[in-house]
């Protein structure tokens, strides 16, 4: 028996009244096998059988800060070409993956390491070990200047989208400002652009050779295997691969920040931000697990210091974050908070300043702590449900035994927070915060306009008068009040999962007004009779839950996710959250700016511009899904809304007859039953309207809608169509079509526009989930100067994907091979069950669907996807949304022949002129 499967039982069993404030850190065990290879190669095995998987998980101990002045970005460049195919498999590494139905894969590069990880059926380990053992062993005989050349641009690709969003040189800034010229921290992990172009082939195969070697790697393994089996396999692989040279470990180098500095900066973006930082200590040491905690107790909930003072109290500020950037050889910290639009940037930057030092001085009340510490156990202890992933066992080992060479490391860390005091927190805070500071100011640009002219300039003017100037059995219930229950039974994990899941969403605000739903929902966990938010959210940290509220299209929910011991309190807590909303006036007002301020965000963000206006035009004017997809609504209604308008929406569609609680976890129907009998007893039925949906009136087609945005260095493209709601098509055929066309990696317009063409980072498709017509869209964030190009490409495997060149056989057995081996790993989390539990509660599938789901699958044919696609895939109905910088792309876009080019602002409404028609010479010939 594994220690974390014992100890999960341990804490079901015996701490059935605990909460999770009460998890000691002497009661947390992950329970492994260390083994060393003879080459130096260090694997660490854990045995968990709750699924047929395992989860592989690799680290070189490299990163960044290795690279030298000059070469920055090849850490992350290098982690890019590992996935392009070794000597004896040069491939793409995410085709192989996806063949034997792998989950969680992915591989990533900070300052201090690179790892690759990845979830797989374990009936698929020895390949993936072939894979693995390839690529460290065998992979410079594959690299070439094409495959440099094509990830090069795929990087590049990476940071032009990172930057192109609001606050996305801050980093850049930031890393620059508290390191010294020189330090191996001094530069980001993504580099710049004339280091990645100079990137040579000699660099690859220099950089391969001193870092990849096995006495440089770790190896953990988690899941459904024994430890001696598991060390054969890797000695198989692995055994034959050189340990690689010695690597010189560079020690703690912690820079001393002399005096505070000051820098600010314009950026387009909707509030200004001020952020503080400060150099700490390094990772894993007691005080750098202290400033977790200074993070939290500063901005992780509506009780810290920071969100308590300046964004609900004062209410000058509307996010404020603290966290600890923690690295190998140095640390920093980390706080900023974005000014409310029309604020005082001064007088955030100073109360900022004043509660960070207010904490530093006094330090932390002692039921304060204890709630943060709580979270800090709660969140762990969740995260160790997972076999792979960030924050999963195998990523535990892995990073422990990276970083300390002991991977009971974290041990450590758990009792640093167990025993931390507030005195403990103080001296930490006034010894590292009081010495140098930076802070970086950013600014939105401002809104620049210009005018019309009528100067004649053919001449000077007259000189006038100088002026100024996998899935469970389902269980069903239903409450006395009507209210439907669907639980799937799940053994195991101390967690249980709950969606309460009304037939409400964004489309109530045709009855209403734009943004009515997304403001109510947000408003209902925010006050009841008994408790005001506040203690709402402290109470929910101290049970070790979260309770979360919103809205899409079709439905709104409310979510609980909570420990069992803490289950029959969270109850109470959701059931006064329901039947008691007092949606004080104060919180309405502050809420209400909130949403008003989130619309600017999202007029100001690529993705949110387009979908804002996205549904207006696919769907016309008159229809329940035709407000933004966002569903915050537009300034002017959302400005007209009173919290009479939020009372309404709850008592109209916020009833138990109304609802069905979605549960996944370790309960029975009939104590489940019984103990919501108890708690919603008082939750009465009521009368719910009821939404007619017209056909949507669609007038445009080979439309391009234009929406602005200057200095843009990506346009962003979506384009598509409305097609069947969620049934009316075989949904297992949509969804393998989609995966052929854009919905994996390895898809038609991924490899097209990201590995052919490498003027994306991630371009694809999917057809959205909707009770009624919804829309099916492919998107492409692409570089400025290659917007028409990619629009071509786009409209090419459009059209060729229903005429010329169909979905093969080869392919649909590709995606079908794919999602049947995928689907061990899919539902290994309670959440990814209930989330699998509400797809089937709100497009109303069969209690089976998903335990038919592998069948339905297999037996796919080819003619059904090449049926489907043409009822989907309409290119002469398509309608195309761009966001870019309209001075740089309009000439080019022009050229394309869509029927109509109309430029519309971020809410959707045309700019003059209007429209601009294409004369369409061949019809009057």
């Amino acid at each position: 028996m594994k220690r974390i499967l014992f100890l999960l039982l341990f804490l079901f069993l015996y701490l059935p009244q605990q909460q999770a404030q009460n998890f000691k850190a002497d009661d947390i065990d992950i329970k492994y096998e260390r083994f060393e290879l003879p080459n130096g190669l260090t694997l660490l095995v854990h045995e968990d059988h709750k699924a047929p998987i395992v989860a592989v998980n690799v680290w070189y101990h490299v990163g960044s800060k290795n690279e030298k002045p000059g070469k920055s970005g090849f850490a992350h460049l290098f982690e890019h070409l590992m996935f392009n195919g070794s000597e004896n498999f040069d491939d793409d590494y995410f085709k192989a993956i996806e063949s034997i139905g792998g989950t969680d894969v992915n591989g990533t590069t900070n300052e201090d390491r690179t790892n690759y990880f990845q979830n797989v059926p374990v009936a698929a380990l020895d390949q993936v070990l072939f894979l693995e053992s390839d690529r460290m062993g065998h992979l410079l005989g594959a690299i070439d200047q094409a495959k440099l050349d094509e990830q090069r641009g795929v990087v590049q690709n990476e940071k032009r989208q990172g930057e192109n969003q609001p606050y996305g040189q801050q980093w850049n800034y930031l890393t620059k400002a508290m390191f010294p010229k020189g330090h191996p921290y001094s530069w980001t992990v993504i580099g710049e652009m004339e280091d990645l172009n100079a990137a040579s082939l000699e660099d690859v195969q220099e950089w391969f050779k001193s870092y990849y070697g096995a006495a440089n790697a770790v190896i953990a393994i988690a899941g459904d295997i024994k430890p001696q089996e598991a060390y054969d396999k890797v000695l198989k692989y692995f055994g034959d691969i050189p340990s690689g040279p010695t690597v010189e470990r560079q020690e703690v180098n912690i820079p001393v920040h002399n005096g505070n500095t000051y820098q600010v900066y314009e950026d387009r973006v909707p509030e200004s931000r001020v952020l503080f930082a400060w150099i700490t200590p390094e990772f894993g040491s007691r005080e750098d697990v202290y400033f977790d905690l200074i993070g939290s107790l500063l901005s992780n909930g509506k009780n810290s210091r920071l969100y308590k003072k300046l964004v609900y109290e004062d209410q000058i500020a509307s996010s404020v974050v603290a966290f600890e950037a923690s690295g190998e050889i140095a640390s920093s910290f980390v706080a900023y908070a974005n000014v409310k639009p029309g604020g005082d940037v001064e007088e955030v930057k100073q109360k900022l300043l004043n509660e960070i030092e207010k904490l530093a001085k006094e330090g932390p009340r002692p039921e304060e702590l204890k709630r943060v510490k709580a979270d800090y156990m709660a969140n762990f202890i969740k995260g160790m449900e997972r076999i792979g992933g960030f924050g999963g066992v195998s990523d535990i080992l892995a990073s422990n035994e990276t970083y300390f060479d002991d991977p009971e490391h974290y041990k450590k860390v758990l009792k640093y927070v167990e025993n931390a005091t507030p005195q403990d927190i103080q001296q930490t805070a006034q010894k590292w915060l009081s010495k140098g500071r930076h802070t970086l100011i950013a600014n939105p640009f401002p809104d620049y306009k210009t005018v019309a002219s009528n100067v004649d300039r053919s001449k000077l003017p007259e000189v006038g008068q100088p002026k100024a100037s996998k899935f469970p059995d389902i269980e069903r219930a239903t409450l006395s009040n009507g209210m439907d229950i669907v639980l799937a039974r799940r053994e195991g994990a101390p967690v249980i999962e709950m969606d309460l899941v009304f037939d409400a969403g964004y489309k109530t605000d045709y009855l209403s007004r734009p943004g009515t739903a997304a403001l109510a929902m947000n408003l209902l966990d925010e006050g009841t009779k008994n408790m005001n938010s506040l203690q709402i959210d402290e109470k929910l940290q101290l049970l070790g839950a979260n309770l979360s509220t919103g809205s899409d299209m079709d439905v709104s929910m409310v979510s609980l996710s909570t420990l069992k011991p803490s289950l029959d309190e969270s109850l109470n807590l959701l059931a006064d959250v329901l039947q008691n909303p007092s949606f004080p006036q104060k919180e309405f007002d502050r809420l209400k700016q909130e949403q008003l301020n989130n619309i600017k965000r999202e007029k100001a963000q690529p993705i949110t511009m387009a979908i804002r206006v996205m549904n207006r035009y696919l769907y016309g004017e008159d229809h329940p899904y035709s407000t933004p997809f966002t569903g915050s609504g537009y300034e002017d209604t959302v400005e007209k809304l009173t919290r009479a308008d939020v009372q309404k929406f709850y008592e109209q569609w916020l009833r138990p007859n109304n609802a069905a609680l979605v549960v996944t976890g370790d309960i029975s129907m009939n104590e489940l039953k019984s103990k919501l009998q108890n708690s919603l007893k008082d939750w009465k039925k009521g009368e719910v309207p009821e939404i007619s949906f017209n056909k949507a009136k669609v007038e445009n087609q080979n439309t391009l809608f234009l929406i602005d945005r200057p200095e843009s260095q990506q346009s962003v493209i979506i384009a598509g169509n409305l097609t069947g709601k969620y049934g009316e098509y075989p949904e297992v055929a949509v969804e393998q079509m989609m995966k052929i066309l854009g919905g994996q990696f390895t898809s038609r317009i991924n490899m097209n526009l990201r590995e052919d063409k490498h003027w994306s980072y991630g371009a694809g498709g999917f057809v959205m989930g909707a009770q009624q017509e919804r829309p099916f869209l492919v998107y492409a964030p692409v570089q400025t100067d290659k917007s028409a190009e990619s629009v071509k490409e786009l409209r090419k495997e459009l059209e060729e994907y229903v005429t010329t060149r169909p979905a093969t056989t080869e392919e649909l057995e590709k995606a079908k091979k794919d999602q049947v081996l995928a689907l061990p790993g899919q539902w290994e989390t309670n959440n990814s069950v209930n989330n699998s539990l509400v797809n089937l509660v709100k497009y109303n599938l069969p209690d089976d669907y998903y335990q038919k789901y592998d069948s339905m699958v297999r037996d796919l044919s080819i003619e059904d996807v090449r049926k489907v696609s043409k009822q989907v895939v309409k290119p002469e109905r398509v309608n195309w949304f761009i966001v870019g910088d309209k001075a740089k792309i309009a000439a080019e876009l022009d050229e394309l022949n869509f029927d109509r080019i109309i430029e519309v602002d971020p809410d959707g409404n045309p700019l003059k002129p209007t429209i601009v028609e294409k004369e369409k010479t061949d019809l009057k010939n």
